[in-house]
Order: C-alpha cells, then structure tokens, then sequence
C-alpha cells in the first residue's frame, strides 16, 4: 500500500487496537513491505480455499479455513498500517492493496462453495464480492470518497463466512449435512447484491447533487 488519501482509507475500528499497533511496529522492524504483506494475504487465502476444499472429508480443516480468514484479514490490515503508520508506501502500494483483495476474496469464496453441495453459491457471491469492490473504485474513480458502507462489504463477507466455517465444523461432527456453508454463502449473496446496489444508488444520488 502506498501513501493513500485517508479519506479512501477503510475505517476499521482494530486498526486503533493496541495489538494491531504492536504487530504493525514488529512488522516494521523486521523490515517487511508494505507490498509484501498483501502478498502473504494472497498465501494465507490459498491455504484457507484449499482447506475449505478438502474440509467434508477432514471436517478439522472447516477451522483452518476460519484461520485462514482471519489472517487474510491481517495481512490487509498490517500491509495499510505499515504503509501510512509507519512510511513505508511506495508508488506500487495501491496496486498492491486492491488486487490481492480481489484475487483472495475469490479463492475463499469458491473454496467455501466446493465443500457445499452447490458449488455455484461460491462462484455468486465471489462475482458479486468483485462487483461490491468495483462500485467502489468507480465511486473513487468519478472524483467521489469512495463508499466502504455494507451491510455486506469485505469485513462482514469474512466475518460471515468465519461464522460458517466454525458452524460447518459443528454440523460435520453431528452429522453428514453440509448446509452451513451454504447458509453462510446465501447470506454473502443476499447482502453483497444489496450492497452494490447500495454504493451505486449513493454514487447516482452524489453525483445528481454535483450536477
């Protein structure tokens, strides 16, 4: 990530968490980039679709998809902090904030959907996830402060499918059923489309008050 405008900046209250300070400051005594840890977010989103794949057959892999959520989550949190917290931005940064976002936000989605027995909802709610993030930059794009508001933008996406993660871990050790993840990826659908329906109604409005 690089110098950014703070007002595109995503408002997360964890950011101002003393822990998330404390791994900021270790991250850049080690000397990691900003750049490189959006990478390792792209990893560590790898490895949860992948466990979330072979989850119904070795349902203690449903927790290291959770796991791998969260640190996924981490990373695009350090990676901003390093960058402005600690100056680290580089002309590459915003490049390296957004894609890797999308590319992870993909792998989990479609992941989550494989260890359903409809893999289709993994493959809507990753289109419409892309969709919510692109309505955003085209927010930024037409000169606007771009709109992070949900009710299902990246953090509630992830905090939702943690949740189904956990409850397919559940349901797999009372049972053959695989239906929460299901549940939890309808619930990304449903929110993710009024979402973006959400941020362009915002943009149309804005836009119609600029004119």
């Amino acid at each position: 990530m690089a110098d950014p405008d703070l007002n595109n900046r995503r408002p997360l209250k964890s950011r101002t968490t003393g822990w998330a300070a404390a791994i900021a400051r270790i991250a850049v005594r080690s000397g990691a980039t900003p750049n490189g840890i959006s990478v390792l977010g792209v990893f560590a989103a790898a490895l949860g679709a992948w466990a979330l794949v072979c989850a119904p057959h070795y349902p203690g892999l449903y927790l290291a998809g959770a796991l791998g959520i969260q640190l996924r989550l981490l990373a695009n949190m350090i990676d901003g902090m390093v960058a402005v917290e600690g100056g680290r931005g580089s002309p590459t940064g915003p490049l390296y904030n957004e894609a890797p976002d999308r590319i992870e936000d993909a792998l989990l989605l479609v992941g989550a959907g494989c260890a359903t027995p409809w893999p289709w909802l993994g493959w809507a709610a990753a289109c419409l996830a892309i969709f919510t993030a692109y309505v955003r930059a085209l927010g930024g794009s037409l000169g606007l402060a771009q709109d992070f508001r949900g009710p299902m933008a990246k953090p509630h996406r992830m905090a939702a499918l943690t949740l189904g993660c956990i409850a397919a871990f559940v349901e797999a050790m009372a049972g053959e059923t695989r239906y929460a993840l299901a549940i939890a990826l309808s619930v990304i659908i449903l929110g993710a489309a009024l979402t973006g329906a959400r941020r362009l109604h915002g943009i149309a409005r804005r836009l119609g008050r600029a004119a």
